[in-house]
């Protein structure tokens, strides 16, 4: 298959058609407007006007085949090309010529004919120029549709390579928590903890319910986010008892806000498996989330011991959840977001992640 038949069997050919036939048309009615105002300045007689209509209807259709053979030759070498095109742009005009003295002559001149057949190619040169600006044009315009095509199709597949990033940074996640949640499991059922690990179980199922029926790719407003996290704590609530306290403060106004799906449950993660499961008394989650000068501000920190002199390091020192929550915000955001650690006080460690404020009437 050659590459104009790739180029007419793609999805934007029709509109290419379309729009070759709009210039066509388009483009010989302005000739004809434009030597009929020329036209008086000469004070020419009325009929002239139907000479001037079939002159550009004549031009009009001895272009057309033009176009199906420049689609013939497209692969050619750019001289042969060039060569082809002079040459056809030529005969083009020469025929044209003869068809327009033929029309002046008969109609104008009320059946003239002139005493050598070389009358009839008078002004083919005027007209070759024409013609080769038609077909000058013609490349030109292809040449912007294969431009404005390629760069479509660029922009096609790096936003599904980018979608492939983060459906895999997404579902990164799923079977590193799968796997703590049914460690748990087994550990309630091998100390006869039947009941709590049945609660645990119902829990987890709902969970990975609400995880696989969002899209990774699309946003969901934060109080969904919410209510997912807060899924996933009544799991890990059964392991941990009343050592867990968990203390969200989310104003109405962030509540809409649109995240990642999931964005928090890793951090939480995160913060359970190296703070929290270090406390000796009660561990404490804190969530906060506002908006300020229309960005969203999410504040999630910890009281666990031995928080870091420098938090940003442990980015490369924690598993998977807060390099990959940086990693997926990186992928969405671009340089629109802002992913710090901190220390807490008066001990811990504060995740805090700005991002633009998007909702659903305002994406």
């Amino acid at each position: 298959m050659t590459f104009i038949d790739r180029l007419m069997a793609g999805p934007l050919f029709e509109h290419r058609d379309r729009s070759f036939w709009v210039l066509q048309i388009g483009g010989w009615a302005g000739y004809a407007l434009v030597n009929y105002i020329g036209s008086l300045m000469h004070e020419m007689r009325d009929i002239y006007t139907v000479v001037l209509l079939l002159g550009a209807y004549a031009g009009f259709l001895l272009t057309i085949p033009l176009r199906y053979l420049y689609q013939r030759i497209w692969e050619l070498h750019p001289v042969l090309l060039m060569l082809v095109v002079i040459t056809a742009s030529y005969v083009c005009a020469s025929i044209w010529a003869v068809i327009d003295n033929a029309t002046y002559w008969e109609i104008y001149k009320f059946g003239f004919r002139p005493d050598s057949p070389f009358f009839y190619f008078k002004n083919n040169l005027a007209k070759f120029y024409i013609v080769l600006s038609w077909s000058g044009l013609y490349f030109g315009i292809k040449y912007y549709q294969m431009l404005q095509g390629e760069r479509q199709k660029a922009l096609m597949a790096s936003s599904r390579a980018h979608q492939a990033q983060l459906k895999m940074l997404r579902y990164q996640l799923n079977p590193h928590f799968l796997f703590n949640s049914l460690n748990a499991i087994s550990t309630l059922i091998m100390v006869k903890e039947n009941d709590v690990a049945n609660k645990m179980v119902n829990k987890l199922s709902h969970f990975l319910r609400f995880s696989l029926d969002n899209d990774p790719i699309k946003k969901i407003t934060l109080q969904k986010e919410i209510d997912a996290l807060m899924l996933y704590l009544d799991i890990e609530k059964v392991r941990f008892d009343e050592r867990l306290d968990i203390r969200v403060s989310i104003t109405d106004e962030a509540k809409l806000a649109l995240v990642p799906s999931l964005l928090l449950q890793p951090l939480i993660e995160n913060a359970i498996k190296y703070a929290i499961a270090k406390v000796e008394d009660v561990g404490i989650l804190q969530l906060q989330a506002y908006v300020e000068q229309r960005r969203l501000v999410i504040l999630m920190c910890d009281n666990g011991p031995d928080a870091p002199d420098k938090p940003q390091a442990l980015l490369n020192n924690t598993g998977v959840g807060l390099q990959n929550t940086q990693e997926r915000l990186q992928a969405l955001y671009g340089k629109q977001f802002s992913f710090t650690l901190k220390p807490n006080q008066p001990q811990g460690l504060c995740v805090e992640i700005i991002l633009p404020y998007e909702t659903l009437e305002n994406p």
